[in-house]
């Protein structure tokens, strides 16, 4: 009798619960090939950020819970994606104008928005940032 046609691979990737809802992890040495594009999430919400700045700092709201009853959305949520507009120019230029591919989640993003500017960069796109993001992955 001969060999079955099929051939099986084996891909490590973790599964992980995320909100509830199963997430597949790369590999933790995985680089992104460069035919693909920016997550759509992190561009909605760095969109979505900027344009929560430009409300407040208007005077429209003065508030963040102000800004969250507005947009129906919790005052924590909004809090923590608010903080992506303050992200260091470069990151910014690199993932929305360049769509630079990171490994990063949007709740890491607004994260690691507190940091000085040369760290953010460091964080999201260097070797530094890849251990950081496997540590953050595995809590």
């Amino acid at each position: 009798m001969g060999e079955p046609d099929t051939i099986q691979i084996f891909v490590p990737l973790k599964v992980r619960r995320k909100n509830g809802r199963p997430k597949i992890l790369p590999p933790a040495d995985y680089l992104p090939s460069e035919d693909q594009t920016q997550d759509p999430h992190i561009l909605r919400a760095i969109g979505r950020a900027w344009g929560w700045r430009r409300r407040m700092e208007t005077g429209e709201f003065s508030t963040v819970r102000d800004l969250a009853i507005a947009v129906n959305l919790a005052e924590r949520h909004v809090s923590r994606q608010l903080r992506l507009a303050y992200l260091a120019p470069e990151v910014l230029k690199r993932l929305v104008f360049g769509r630079e591919v990171s490994a990063v989640t949007v709740m890491q993003l607004s994260e690691c928005a507190g940091l000085p500017w040369q760290a953010q960069e460091e964080w999201v796109f260097g070797e530094v940032g890849r251990d950081c993001r496997e540590k953050w992955n595995n809590h």
